[in-house]
């Protein structure tokens, strides 16, 4: 077995309350792109104690950005949290442990790692494929180059709509 990340995915938040649902639904969603259904409990309870301390800690008038980090890696699924000011480590569910990391410059992560399913490990993971989709103007047959407008009369509308009250009562 090896630790070679194999997927990764993030999402940068500001280190406010709301951070927390959606550290929690981010992490949800990716376990769910990643087929590992079976870890999102625990994964969520475990992303969740990680962002509440950072922003228990974080001070609401500059509570500054952080970002949500899961990947898998070797026979882990590891859950990193990286806050825009040093936090202890807090605890977390039965089933996975946690620590934090001097990451340099005076910086810190909180990181949590959850055992991936026995004899399942990160390169054995089923990835999501994932494929550009046409934009809506090749779906609609039009030419990328073809500018898409409005007439003179549809525009001046939008624009005397748009403009404030006194505006139009001054006309």
């Amino acid at each position: 077995m090896h630790d070679r990340t194999e997927q990764v995915d993030d999402l940068h938040l500001v280190a406010l309350p709301s951070a927390v649902g959606c550290a929690e639904m981010f992490v949800r969603f990716s376990l769910t792109e990643w087929s590992l259904r079976d870890l999102r409990d625990l994964a969520a309870e475990t992303v969740r104690a990680l962002t509440k301390a950072v922003v228990s800690a974080a001070d609401p008038a500059n509570p500054g950005m952080m970002t949500a980090r899961a990947r898998l890696s070797g026979g882990d699924l590891v859950i990193e949290i990286e806050p825009p000011h040093t936090v202890a480590a807090p605890p977390v569910p039965a089933g996975a442990r946690a620590g934090v990391l001097d990451i340099g410059g005076g910086r810190t992560m909180l990181w949590a790692a959850i055992a991936l399913p026995s004899g399942m490990s990160a390169s054995a993971v089923p990835l999501p494929r994932r494929q550009r989709r046409p934009s809506s103007q090749t779906v609609r047959g039009n030419p990328p180059d073809e500018p898409i407008g409005a007439d003179a009369e549809t525009m001046q509308r939008i624009l005397f709509g748009l403009s404030g009250r006194r505006e139009r009562d001054q006309r």
